[in-house]
């Protein structure tokens, strides 16, 4: 189980696709056994959303095959 507390002190890594002008900024952590923490950037204390490293996987292979499906 993954506490709040343990989301203080994973390190976050900002997606390449975000952009400089403060929008469209995601966040995902990769230190949780299982799952994979996402946020927004703009608001780090704000909610996390957690997928299924397998889940996770899944989506980011999809974007590298067809980085347009998601625009």
């Amino acid at each position: 189980m993954i506490s709040t507390s343990d989301l203080y002190t994973v390190t976050w890594r900002k997606s390449s696709y975000s952009n400089g002008d403060g929008g469209a900024c995601v966040e995902v952590a990769t230190a949780c056994l299982g799952l994979v923490p996402i946020r927004d950037s703009k608001n780090p204390a704000g909610p996390v959303v957690f997928v299924s490293s397998l889940g996770w996987s899944a989506f980011v292979a999809t974007i590298k095959r067809r980085p347009d499906a998601f625009s």
